[in-house]
């Protein structure tokens, strides 16, 4: 068996692994990366190490070190209140309101984790509040991304139009994104009627924002808890000085006493996360370094207030994606991927290479960087693009577009990984579960949707 295939059989038995026992998949990848490094590919420690994604490491502390210190001082509480008084009770408005706000950000030309990092945490507070499933919730934000995410000034559109252009095959940027937005908004109006979107519009908060009482049900154990890591340790210390029954970090800001003069705070919090949208969305500055900076600074204004905010910081989730991308990170510097995508270009049909393609581009997009994804996979096509091989260029490439970036769902990418490190009100271990079975189901079924509207009609 060659080393590609030992590298993508290891990864296969990591899954069932993680999934059979209730071991952090991040553990598994970081020792599979160094086995697999050292015994097959013949790589040192500091070659596999090189495949640690710093960047996505800090963006994950940053913005979940954040939004803890957000919800501590109530201001995602004060913040949902508003909005809902804005859609005049309207809780079914809410998911819509963050697909397209989201859609706009990364339309105008916000990376797409940007834009998730920014709404996902106050989305997910409005879903731990006013009782919509968490899951319709993070999805609609991702889908929102990414359903702008091809427009000609975007960060995907302005790539993929280069690379096609460089390749010398016709482009229409329009039907790219089109084809994004049109499947992304098709595919979060199911969801929406499938995960309790139509039991949200006969739902409608008072002018409080406060919804009908219900009886409390006690949430499963949280993925902190699962994991047995600081954040339940300090979450428990939280509830203990809030006020009886209350079940989130949520409830806290509206049950539980709030020191004098914190509106005060709550300004100043909301100032800096408008401060992280702009510097990050228009200065381009890294969104890890800013946040942690956002959060120093609110600190040193009420450190004992704050004091439990890097506890809650979701490193059980962090310690995932970054193991299971350090692993790709080897898989990437043995050649495995190029291997993968050079053997299916190599296939006799072209409209099998097509699908094969956007397979290709969807399973390493789940794990991976899309832009590299988009990079490495359409210069591989253009041999039976350019030739008259019945495959027409602009359908293919708004095709492995599609299935190349809807795909960030999945737990293991920036965006999967940030819905699923700012989920309330839900076990993590199951949110987690959630999240890899409906990316499963998305890699399995948008590649062949897609190849069969863009490609094949």
């Amino acid at each position: 068996m060659s080393a590609h295939w030992i590298s993508i059989c290891a990864l296969a038995g990591m899954f069932v692994l993680a999934t059979a026992l209730p071991v952090n998949m991040g553990v598994i990848a970081f020792v599979g990366a160094f086995l697999v490094g050292t015994l097959v590919a013949g790589m040192n420690a500091k070659v596999i190490i090189g495949g640690f994604p710093a960047d996505l490491f800090l963006t994950l502390v940053g913005i979940t070190y954040l939004f803890a210190l957000a919800q501590n001082n109530g201001t995602i509480d004060w913040l949902v209140k508003l909005a809902v008084r804005a859609v005049r009770g309207r809780i079914a408005a809410i998911p819509w309101i963050m697909f397209g706000i989201a859609a706009l950000l990364t339309a105008v030309g916000a990376v797409s984790p940007a834009a998730v990092a920014i709404i996902a945490p106050i989305a997910l507070g409005f879903a731990a509040k006013y009782r919509i499933n968490p899951l319709l919730m993070g999805l609609m934000v991702v889908h929102g991304a990414q359903g702008g995410g091809f427009s000609p000034i975007s960060i995907y559109g302005g790539i993929t139009n280069k690379i096609v252009a460089k390749a010398g095959l016709p482009l229409s940027e329009m039907t790219t994104m089109l084809a994004s937005l049109g499947v992304n908004l098709s595919v979060s109006l199911l969801l929406f009627f499938l995960l309790g979107g139509m039991k949200l519009v006969r739902q409608k908060a008072d002018a409080s924002g406060a919804l009908p009482a219900v009886p409390r049900v006690a949430h499963g154990q949280g993925g902190a808890q699962v994991y047995g890591d600081a954040e339940g340790e300090a979450l428990t210390e939280e509830r203990r000085t809030a006020s009886p029954g209350n079940d989130s970090l949520m409830d806290s800001a509206t049950d539980a006493p709030v020191e004098q003069g914190s509106r005060t705070y709550q300004f100043a919090t909301v100032a800096g996360l408008l401060a992280l949208a702009v510097l990050t969305l228009f200065f381009k500055l890294d969104i890890g370094f800013v946040s942690i900076t956002i959060g120093l600074l609110l600190t040193l204004m009420a450190p004992n207030l704050q004091k439990r905010a890097l506890g809650q910081v979701s490193w059980p989730e962090i310690m995932l994606i970054v193991g299971v991308s350090t692993y790709v990170g080897v898989m990437d510097k043995m050649g495995t991927i190029d291997f993968v995508g050079h053997s299916v270009a190599g296939l006799t049909s072209p409209l099998v290479a097509a699908l094969l393609l956007c397979f290709v581009g969807a399973v390493v997009s789940a794990f991976a960087s899309s832009t590299a994804v988009l990079g490495s996979l359409i210069p591989l096509a253009v041999p039976f693009l350019q030739g008259d091989s019945g495959v027409g260029a602009i359908g293919f490439i708004a095709a492995m577009a599609v299935s190349s970036t809807i795909v960030d769902v999945s737990p293991f990418s920036t965006n999967g990984a940030l819905v699923l490190a700012n989920a309330k009100g839900i076990s993590r271990d199951v949110f987690f579960r959630q999240l890899m079975l409906y990316g499963a189901i998305v890699t399995v079924v948008a590649p062949v949707v897609v190849w069969l509207l863009f490609v094949v009609l």
